[in-house]
């Protein structure tokens, strides 16, 4: 069976420059003349012209070296080329090629471009913005990062004293030629999306199915203020938060940990590709999943994800002065910190893919509420009426019967339910009788 770096052909066709220019493009690979599909030697009849003429069109079609071997298998002759990995891209007639699992693909748009970027050691957060100068930076983001930094005392000379320009240099995003990285647009700009369109978040909240789009929302930033923004409205307009009581302290518990969503936050603007899609946020009645542009790093598996592992950043300055601002950790533990998040918040685990050319991450919420030997498990109008006393320093069972629609009898009970649960006394007899906080 043919693999990412191993092909088997019968006899020689000049098209198959094509797959020797995607092996040296990828991860280089070996390709066999005279052999069938299940590598069954079949031989070639003219091995040793071959032998001559493939070497010198490789060299002249391709501008590269290849090893070519003449071997002998069950009686029959068989051509074995061995390609390299090069460190430049490497055209067959004006077109680039990749092997993408047993296939050999044609690149263009931006995986052209992440080859050429490859090839050259360099990151697409590395690329030079012509256009960013100083007065494109945030002067409140590099106040905020130099405090993070220091406290995280992996860069402490960064002290309010330190000119920008210096630091932005210091930290490798303007080169010694002060021109301005991506990465200083991505991390410290004050309009990142005049330079880089894809580079927001847009949150969504759905129904039923994924046509059923019930809200949605656009969020900008700089890379630090994303995170946070993000936090921020996902608490303040999503999250149905659920309110328990622990005696008179009233407990808001979100549906998921802000942790393991500020993780998984970090990880997107890292390693995500700014080419094309923003990050997606879709939420869901059970469920919310993070999704971005580019897939894991062939040196991974998803299972890997579940250990610690190494680190394999896409864009390296992002993920650099995340770490020196004390965000990320370079240890390969962000997947593990998101399950053990879950875990403790007693979540199921959650679900990581590759889909859609994207990464994905998506979190469940808890089946059964969560409890705890000190809290009360308390009915809807319970908690409400809590509310209410505490605003309105009392209630009685005639006014809790109208706000909730339900008769005396019920009123009764929910209200004594709270006075064994000693959280509210009653006051007064008769017509009078009232109920308050206990004190």
């Amino acid at each position: 069976m043919e693999q990412q770096n191993i092909e088997w052909k019968e006899s020689w066709k000049d098209d198959y420059l094509k797959t020797i220019a995607a092996f040296a493009n990828t991860e280089g690979g070996t390709l066999v003349i005279g052999k069938d599909d299940n590598a069954r030697a079949v031989g070639v009849d003219n091995a040793k012209k071959l032998l001559e003429d493939i070497p010198n069109k490789i060299r002249n079609l391709l501008g590269l070296i290849a090893e070519v071997n003449l071997h002998h298998q069950d009686g029959n002759d068989c051509i074995e080329i061995r390609v390299e990995p090069y460190t430049v891209p490497i055209s067959f007639r004006g077109k680039y090629y990749a092997r993408s699992g047993s296939t050999t693909q044609q690149l263009s748009g931006h995986d052209l471009n992440e080859l050429v970027l490859k090839k050259a050691g360099t990151d697409w957060d590395e690329v030079v913005e012509p256009r960013a100068s100083l007065a494109d930076i945030d002067g409140e983001t590099i106040t905020h990062f130099k405090k993070r930094a220091v406290a995280s005392g992996r860069l402490p000379y960064a002290e309010d004293t330190m000119d920008t320009e210096d630091l932005l240099k210091n930290l490798g995003v303007v080169n010694d030629d002060n021109q301005y990285l991506r990465a200083a647009i991505l991390l410290f700009g004050k309009d990142v999306r005049k330079f880089i369109f894809s580079a927001f978040v847009k949150i969504g909240r759905f129904g039923k199915s994924d046509s059923e789009l019930l809200s949605q929302e656009l969020v900008e930033g700089n890379a630090f203020e994303l995170a946070d923004n993000v936090l921020e409205i996902l608490d303040r307009k999503y999250f149905l938060k659920t309110i328990s009581y622990e005696r008179l302290h009233r407990i808001e518990t979100p549906p998921y940990p802000y942790e393991a969503i500020r993780e998984i936050l970090f990880n997107a603007i890292v390693h995500r590709e700014y080419e094309n899609t923003p990050v997606f946020i879709s939420l869901y009645e059970d469920r919310m999943t993070i999704w971005n542009q580019g897939t894991l790093s062939k040196k991974l598996t998803v299972q890997d994800l579940k250990q610690k592992h190494a680190s394999y950043p896409r864009n390296r300055r992002l993920a650099d002065v995340f770490y020196k601002a004390g965000y990320i950790e370079t240890w390969g533990r962000g997947t593990i910190k998101i399950m053990e998040e879950c875990e403790k918040h007693g979540l199921p685990e959650p679900e990581i893919k590759t889909e859609q050319g994207g990464f994905a991450v998506t979190l469940f919420k808890a089946k059964a509420p969560v409890s705890t030997d000190d809290s009360s498990t308390l009915n809807d109008r319970q908690i409400r009426a809590l509310d209410y006393i505490k605003v309105e320093g009392a209630i009685t069972t005639s006014i809790y019967s109208e706000m909730f629609e339900v008769n005396e009898r019920t009123a009764l009970r929910d209200l004594e339910e709270l006075i064994s649960a000693g959280m509210i006394k009653k006051v007064g007899a008769a017509r009078a009788t009232r109920y308050i906080m206990v004190e």
